[in-house]
């Protein structure tokens, strides 16, 4: 069953105290850049570095009491979220990582105690992997963004920054397999609008939608590697039903955006949080139009990379 908005209020209230209440930050030379007043969700902040350790932390204390182990698959940033969040409920974890992940994301979930996996660098190989793990263990799958829970605590960063900022009429974020993009749509509601950004190079989302059909996710060439998967069943359902528009970036404007956020915020992002900028900024000419002229809109950094 698809999560709803008052499993995201839910969310919220399961993790007051859990997780990071993340700043917002505005900057005026990338407003000027940009041509819109932004206000940006610093999930680079979140504990283990990004928002994925609210969907986690969400979904592992939701476990049966009997669970001993749990297992993912993951790029890295959910690794490292679910490791820590089995961490803090006593549990174990094995993080089925492929043999490309940044190594200080793979430095982050084995610090947090869990034990790594590693595969080829395909999300078949990743799902082929973890059935192994969980066949042979009996360990609990928690999945990356396919899952009700993961797709609620993920929405609560957006409840949060329409909370700290009730100005807001569009958020951006950025699109992989769906679960903050899913997530925020749920969030947001009728409150604001919602565009979604996405690597050129792993378009699967904006073809799924436009098309009306899940896409297999493309090779994994974009720098933005948490973004490589494709959307899953849940989010694809929620999205398809919602039909936030998909702005694509290219390779080169990513790695620009990444360091310009360093150099003007003084932020260090991953190169998937600084996709929706640079969506926005290859896209001025045909981006979607705010609600009225001058309106706020909220970028989610979703994280930093590594914590």
């Amino acid at each position: 069953m698809n999560p709803t908005r008052a499993d995201v209020l839910a969310a919220q209230r399961a993790l007051r105290g859990r997780v990071h209440r993340t700043p917002v930050f505005t900057s005026r030379s990338l407003n000027a850049m940009l041509g819109r007043t932004l206000c940006f969700k610093c999930e680079n902040f979140q504990r283990s570095g990004s928002f994925k350790f609210r969907g986690a932390t969400n979904a592992v204390r939701a476990l049966p009491k009997d669970v001993r182990l749990v297992a993912t698959h993951s790029s890295g940033n959910h690794g490292a979220a679910l490791a820590l969040a089995a961490h803090e409920r006593s549990l174990k974890a094995v993080v089925v990582l492929p043999a490309d992940a940044n190594p200080a994301k793979r430095d982050a979930i084995a610090r947090y105690g869990a034990e790594i996996v590693v595969c080829e660098p395909t999300l078949a190989a990743r799902e082929k992997a973890l059935a192994a793990v969980v066949a042979g263990t009996g360990a609990t799958f928690v999945p990356p963004y396919d899952h009700s829970r993961i797709i609620a605590g993920a929405g609560t960063a957006a409840l949060e920054l329409l909370e700290q900022q009730p100005a807001i009429e569009q958020i951006w974020v950025p699109v992989g397999g769906g679960g903050l993009a899913a997530g925020t749509v749920l969030a947001a509601g009728d409150d604001a609008d919602v565009v979604l950004a996405e690597p050129e190079l792993a378009r699967d989302a904006k073809d799924a939608l436009e098309s009306g059909e899940q896409r297999p996710a493309l090779p994994p060439k974009t720098i933005a590697d948490g973004l490589r998967t494709a959307l899953g069943e849940r989010n694809f359902a929620i999205l398809r039903r919602t039909r936030p528009p998909v702005l694509l970036a290219s390779e080169a404007g990513i790695q620009r955006w990444t360091a310009l956020v360093g150099a003007i915020m003084k932020l260090v992002v991953e190169p998937s949080a600084a996709v929706p900028l640079a969506a926005m900024a290859e896209n001025a000419e045909n981006a979607p139009t705010r609600r009225s002229e001058g309106g706020l809109v909220g970028v989610i950094l979703s994280g930093a990379g590594a914590p």
